[in-house]
């Protein structure tokens, strides 16, 4: 994307401090771990601010401050509680967020944890978050990029990401793992999933899930792309672990291959010595 505005702590300073100037005395510093589609500051000791880095994630503002707040209450662990919502300004063009700050560190910064429990930690709250009320919910689309939507939406991506060859999986593998991902649907009614349950969006404490932040990519559809962590992060016991927790069908899981396969494919595609997208090729191949 090339819209993306210069964003720093001074500029989260003066938006804080036009717009909620309750919060003006309140440190401002950027986090350990920060993200790609928004950026992420510190305010004080019990917020955070939350900025889209690009238009490409608007949408994605007030979806949060619609929905997080109605599926807190349904789910076991923590999620971001919105607190505000800000308006551009300041030479920042884009709504933005004040949440309540979440205790834990990002799995990806983390030490020791304990795999086979973060596994069923993770599979318990997805399930959690499947199981919520899912009526009115925002259905895939350019809010979540799909997500909820099958893999197939990706499908000529995915194929010439393919074609194109990659070190950690044999072209002709990667193709049935795509043919059974597009053999099957979700016939089910759509469920809520998170969309990217990915090691940065998972807070870690006392080697256990702490907290789960950043729907972004949240919506409700097929859960399958909820899956991709048995392929991103697991192996044995772990990947067992998380799929008994989950308890979904052998075709969702093929599903969830797809979505696996084709991050990874346009990962490599674009940094070939991704290291986490390599490995999880690899898993995908001797899967």
């Amino acid at each position: 994307m090339t819209d993306r505005p210069l964003i720093d702590a001074a500029l989260v300073r003066r938006l804080v401090d036009s717009q909620f100037p309750e919060y003006r005395g309140l440190p401002v510093r950027p986090v350990e771990l920060d993200g790609w589609d928004n950026r992420t500051f510190r305010l004080g000791d019990d917020f955070s601010v939350r900025l889209p880095s690009a238009r490409g994630y608007l949408e994605q503002v007030a979806k949060e401050h619609e929905w997080l707040p109605r599926l807190a209450p349904r789910l076991p662990l923590p999620i971001p509680a919105p607190v505000a919502k800000g308006k551009p300004g300041a030479g920042y063009p884009f709504p933005w967020s004040v949440y309540r700050w979440l205790p834990g560190m990002p799995l990806t910064l983390a030490g020791e944890v304990d795999e086979i429990a973060l596994a069923e930690d993770l599979g318990r709250f997805l399930t959690a978050l499947r199981e919520a009320e899912a009526a009115r919910g925002p259905l895939p689309g350019t809010h979540n990029f799909f997500r909820g939507d099958p893999p197939g939406v990706y499908r000529d991506e995915a194929i010439a990401a393919m074609s194109a060859g990659a070190r950690d999986i044999d072209p002709r593998r990667a193709r049935r793992i795509w043919d059974a991902a597009e053999g099957s649907r979700w016939d089910a009614p759509a469920v809520w999933f998170h969309g990217d349950a990915a090691p940065g969006n998972l807070l870690v404490r006392d080697r256990r899930l702490a907290a789960v932040i950043d729907f972004g990519t949240s919506g409700v559809g097929d859960p399958a792309c909820d899956l991709v962590p048995a392929w991103t992060m697991f192996d044995g016991s772990a990947r067992r672990a998380f799929r008994d927790s989950v308890a979904l069908d052998d075709a969702t899981w093929a599903r969830a291959r797809g979505w696996a396969l084709w991050k990874a494919l346009i990962t490599v595609r674009d940094a070939p010595d991704d290291v986490p997208a390599r490995r999880t090729l690899s898993r995908l191949a001797a899967d």
